[in-house]
């Protein structure tokens, strides 16, 4: 197979590091080439908390995706989650000096590094700045303003801003793991580019990637990203409940929420009971499955609310901003039984469990297209999306400052291309994310 024509996805979570090797087969799929996964040790919250423990967990997922597909990593497309993470709406003009020329692409790159230039808290950085719509001279809603006449033209925002540190730690747990950072994206926007559909998007959907540490909410309407938000709880602390309600420890409290819970409790009998083998010798536990569904519940009922106060927050219930596709679930956490249910109950709105398999090729590892997966199929999506720096191979001999400049000037190959392709937000921003670690070393 030629070196080169694949790309990685780095899932850095709380539960588990997730590396997934792929290429987009001649149908515009994505085949999944290996892939490798490790505890996370080091990450609470989504946030990195002990640089050396990340390292050899990614170390380990990287080699057990090398193994299985036989090829060898160089740059990887990774996540930033978190609860440090905030997103806001911002409004920006500029006054175009010629109004005789059409709107283009530095126009557009213009209004969106005027954007980059806003004054954030100490210690923040922006993320990403993504274009809602556009207004030219004052004529409203307008998705694509290139081509047009007009002096004034201005933008909604979505900003999302992060801590620098974590961004920076982030960077160099990658770095140390011997690989190259090649972009970082939001994680809700890459597991919503591996679970929704374009029609979802259109419609209106809150997707909800419920991982170990924390939940992510992206919320689409008419096809553009309206509102993101990270929830610092998740997974791990419906089983830290189960372990402090039930004096039981973590393992034990794990495996129970997996195999036997219930996020409703009318569901279990009075009489079902678990019994749990005692610590060294103790006498075994019994465990009634009623109780273990209520410690769940009350739980999960507080991660939903939090997630619903998001939704409301967005406007969900102004007739121009419905939610028409509902919710959508996905990570880990969305494998709890009767989870779909309650949310529906909840929230009143249609809820569907999201598998990352509709972008991928039919043979496909069964495993990849488990909901755990989303957020790394995701960005390995994103990978293949961005893939115009030359692969590992082709860049040996450079330097890190001379990797940056091929990249920088390939891209500014692609804007020379016949059909004009626009080099994307990411993109740039990882060029200056790249010199920004380089410079931080």
């Amino acid at each position: 197979m030629a070196q080169g024509n694949y790309s990685v996805g780095l899932d850095i979570g709380t539960t588990k590091i997730v590396a997934i090797i792929g290429r987009e087969n001649e149908y515009g799929k994505i085949e999944v080439l290996g892939s490798g996964k490790a505890k996370s040790l080091g990450v609470h919250r989504g946030v990195v908390n002990n640089i050396t423990q990340t390292i050899s967990s990614i170390q380990q997922a990287v080699e057990q995706a090398e193994v299985n597909s036989g090829l060898k990593i160089g740059s990887v497309v990774a996540g930033i989650a978190g609860q440090h993470i905030r997103s806001l709406q911002h409004s920006d003009y500029i006054t175009r000096p010629n109004s005789e020329e059409v709107i283009n692409n530095d126009d557009l790159d213009k209004l969106c590094n005027q954007v980059y230039k806003l004054v954030m808290l100490p210690g923040e950085e922006i993320i990403h700045v993504l274009p809602q719509e556009y207004k030219v001279d004052g004529q409203a809603e307008i998705k694509e303003p290139r081509g047009m006449y007009g002096g004034r033209l201005e933008a909604n925002f979505h900003v999302v801003v992060g801590q620098v540190s974590s961004i920076k730690n982030i960077g160099r747990c990658i770095k140390s793991s011997g690989l190259e950072l090649g972009n970082i994206t939001l994680e809700p926007l890459a597991s919503a580019e591996a679970v929704l559909s374009q029609e979802e998007k259109e419609a209106g959907v809150a997707l909800l990637d419920i991982g170990g540490g924390t939940t992510d909410l992206a919320i689409f309407k008419d096809g553009i990203i309206r509102h993101t938000s990270v929830i610092p709880f998740g997974g791990n602390v419906i089983t830290e409940d189960i372990k402090e309600g039930c004096s039981i420890i973590e393992k034990q409290a794990e495996l129970l929420k997996m195999k036997f819970g219930s996020a409703w409790p009318g569901e279990n009998k009075d009489n079902e009971i678990v019994s749990i083998p005692g610590l060294r010798g103790r006498e075994p536990k019994e465990i009634t499955l009623k109780n273990l569904s209520k410690i769940i519940h009350a739980r999960v009922v507080e991660i939903i609310e939090q997630v619903y106060v998001e939704i409301k927050n967005y406007g969900h219930e102004e007739q121009k901003k419905k939610l028409i596709a509902g919710i959508v679930l996905t990570g880990g956490g969305s494998q709890l039984k009767h989870l779909k249910q309650l949310v529906e109950y909840i929230t009143g709105m249609d809820t569907r469990i999201g598998y990352p398999n509709e972008h991928l090729a039919g043979d496909s590892d069964e495993e990849v297209a488990s909901p755990l997966y989303a957020t790394a199929v995701g960005l390995l999506m994103k990978a293949l999306e961005t893939k115009t720096i030359p692969v590992e191979g082709d860049m040996d001999g450079l330097d890190e400052e001379e990797k940056v400049l091929v990249g920088q000037e390939q891209m500014a190959g692609t804007n020379t291309v016949s059909h004009k392709e626009r080099k994307s937000i990411f993109d740039k921003w990882s060029e200056k994310l790249k010199d920004f670690l380089d410079n931080a070393e």
